[in-house]
């Protein structure tokens, strides 16, 4: 009812205007799970989105959250998951594997180092980075696609949550990660599940 109502008439349930503040003004996402129209953003403006593209968008968004992906906090995701569906999405790389390894040496001291392969426009990187698991991902993943996509350059992973979400299970558990990254200008937040 919420997001038909914004839709109709935004001023009926805002009383601000987001355009004002630190929202888009868009629905969110979770209140798109009970049949409502998932075309917030890009798509909707584009008309890219038909009646069956939307009902495809729906089922996606609930099997991926009945697996553990969390998009409320991740309207970047989501945004990629409308573009797929609307068939408009053009991955910038396309990944072949990536590995982290973590050592300690005898004198104590711990040392991580990522490894990503990808291929971008038919051409096939490897990259090697180090620090901690997730910023020697970052990075070397930055570094493999920044010389086709110059604009990764000034993009910065701000920040990362890690949660376990059944913790019955032990080593077998879902895990979710939520990041935040930055171009400088703006910012916006991705979801994932390894694994799932």
């Amino acid at each position: 009812m919420h997001v038909a109502g914004v839709e109709a008439d935004a001023r009926t349930f805002e009383h601000l205007d987001p355009a004002g503040s630190a929202t888009s003004g868009d629905p969110a996402v979770g209140a798109l799970r009970q049949g409502d129209d998932p075309r917030p953003g890009a798509c909707r403006r584009e008309s890219r989105f038909d009646d069956e593209g939307a009902s495809r968008a729906i089922e996606m968004l609930k099997e991926r959250e009945h697996r553990g992906y969390h998009y409320e906090a991740a309207p970047a995701s989501f945004e990629l998951l409308l573009r797929n569906e609307a068939g408009v999405y053009k991955p910038l790389f396309e990944l072949e594997s990536y590995r982290v390894v973590t050592q300690r040496r005898a004198g104590g001291e711990v040392e991580t180092e990522a490894t990503v392969k990808v291929q971008v426009d038919g051409e096939r990187y490897v990259e090697i980075a180090r620090h901690g698991p997730v910023s020697a991902l970052d990075k070397a993943l930055r570094q493999a696609i920044t010389s086709s996509h110059p604009q990764m350059a000034a993009i910065e992973l701000t920040n990362y949550k890690v949660r376990i979400l059944d913790q019955d299970r032990g080593t077998d558990a879902v895990t979710r990660c939520c990041s935040d990254s930055t171009d400088g200008e703006r910012e916006w937040g991705t979801t994932g599940c390894p694994g799932t």
